[in-house]
């Protein structure tokens, strides 16, 4: 048996560090944005109908604040690594937009065939409103944007980049799939499975192209089109985009 060695190298400090910003990020952000308290408190404040969709932006903007904002801020202070070390650049920019192509044309028919779904339509759209204007459209697609802008640099930023720095690829890879997946296990088995393939190809796919574009991209066409899919085929919601 090795002898054990409790000394911790600036590496194991650099994992340390992002393993912990994942787990108290994600812990801090759930039970923030899950709290019966702070839903009861928007629902006492507001209108049912504005109160449904003003908790689903409380959530939303919680996780850009604490598994965005916030360790992006750790990040910069203790980690060595610059902002294009963690995805943000723009290299490999056709590269990206075929990915991006691609997986969209996948994604779309799939949400079309399953958007109808009565398990879907249970879950889908989040905010649980009847009548959706332009006005609830877009402040939806920004939130959504915003808070999957910050949970795939989060994930695909510096979880993926500090694991493959001081472990190597594919041990970075697992881990980042079985965090990634672990966090789906609240929206039910097909979710939590279904994480891990598209986990294994935003995985591959950010390190080949070296940048986190393409996950966030294709993250918010997958969440959106599920949105206002489920929009459109919900009994007891429908749009009203002209004034």
């Amino acid at each position: 048996m090795h002898q054990l060695s409790f000394t911790m190298s600036d590496q194991d400090l650099q994992l340390v560090i992002a393993l912990g910003l994942v787990i108290i990020g994600f812990i801090i952000y759930w039970f923030t944005a899950e709290s019966a308290a702070n839903k009861a408190r928007i629902f006492r404040r507001y209108d049912e109908q504005i109160a449904k969709a003003n908790w689903v932006f409380f959530q939303k903007y919680t996780g850009v604040l604490f598994l965005g904002i916030i360790p992006l801020i750790v990040a910069l202070l203790l980690l060595p690594y610059r902002l294009t070390d963690y995805g943000l650049g723009f290299q490999n920019t056709l590269l990206s937009l075929a990915w991006i192509c691609g997986i969209a044309a996948v994604i779309i028919p799939l949400n079309i065939n399953a958007g109808k779904r009565p398990q879907n339509l249970a879950m889908y759209p989040m905010i649980r409103v009847n009548i959706w204007d332009k006005r609830l459209v877009l402040l939806n697609a920004l939130a959504t944007v915003s808070y999957l802008f910050a949970y795939e640099f989060l994930f695909r930023g510096i979880l993926l980049t500090v694991c493959v720095q001081t472990l190597g690829v594919w041990p970075a890879i697992a881990i980042n799939v079985a965090m990634y997946s672990a966090v789906h296990l609240p929206k039910g088995p097909p979710e939590t499975i279904g994480a891990i393939p598209f986990g294994l190809l935003i995985c591959f796919i950010t390190l080949t192209t070296g940048t986190i574009w393409v996950a966030v991209v294709v993250h918010v066409i997958l969440s959106l089109s599920n949105d206002y899919l489920a929009v459109y085929y919900h009994p007891q919601m429908h749009y009203k985009l002209k004034q």
